[in-house]
């Protein structure tokens, strides 16, 4: 007699084609996209699971070998299959999710390099008249900002409002969900953020500064969050 309590399928890579589509072929905001369907779907999964009272580990046979009479057997060994298919997807999503970003990352760096050998009368950190005409549309102001803070540390200002944050821009910041996403998952990494600041200078009334500032969240700062800074979407 098989295994009745195992999965239907056993646990490890899968053999078959990414599900929904060649994953390699998707931009990052259909990644994303997929990674939270996939969240979804597992926490709806586990919800079943749970209204059985069992886990993924859980004896589906009595001591004597006989099937449970307490137990939808079928149903739950479905679940569990579904379940399995899904972690081992969500791996690979996780991997492409985590290329993109390199490859994102490693772009602006290279950019960056190349913009600290041109010659500038105010230094690496400010973009200048030199900047292409296709700058983002700011989606999120600066609120405040707590001294000794990384925010306050990379230079970030009340008043200043926010064109990219890593790789989240006006298209994508999903009501600034997706900043808190990057900050979490750059935690003690430099991200480029992209700033546009009221000039302070009263010659140069409603003039602003374009600024590039590198921002390093972490938790050691002594205070709350991985920032010390408050956002608000615009």
């Amino acid at each position: 007699m098989d295994n009745i309590h195992a999965p239907t399928i056993p646990s490890g890579p899968t053999s078959r084609p990414f599900t929904n589509g060649n994953v390699k072929q998707l931009s990052f905001a259909e990644l994303q996209q997929k990674k939270d369907n996939m969240e979804a779907e597992l926490k709806a999964l586990g919800g079943v699971l749970d209204s059985h009272g069992v886990n993924m580990e859980t004896p589906l046979i009595t001591r004597d070998g006989f099937p449970r009479a307490d137990l939808d057997i079928a149903q739950i060994r479905t679940t569990r299959s579904r379940i399995i298919y899904l972690k081992n997807d969500y791996k690979d999503l996780m991997n492409a999710i985590e290329k993109h970003l390199h490859e994102h990352f490693a772009s602006l760096q290279a950019a960056d390099d190349a913009a600290s050998t041109t010659p500038s009368t105010n230094g690496a950190t400010m973009m200048g008249d030199t900047l292409p005409e296709t700058l983002e549309v700011p989606f999120a102001k600066v609120n405040s900002v707590v001294a000794d803070s990384p925010a306050a540390t990379a230079g970030l200002k009340a008043g200043d409002e926010i064109r990219n944050f890593g790789y989240v821009n006006k298209s994508n910041h999903d009501s600034l969900k997706k900043v808190a996403e990057c900050v979490q998952g750059n935690e003690g990494q430099r991200v480029l953020v992209k700033v546009s600041r009221r000039a302070d200078s009263s010659t140069q009334q409603g003039a602003r500064q374009e600024l590039q500032l590198y921002l390093t969240p972490r938790r050691d700062w002594g205070g709350r969050g991985l920032l010390g800074c408050h956002i608000l979407p615009i």
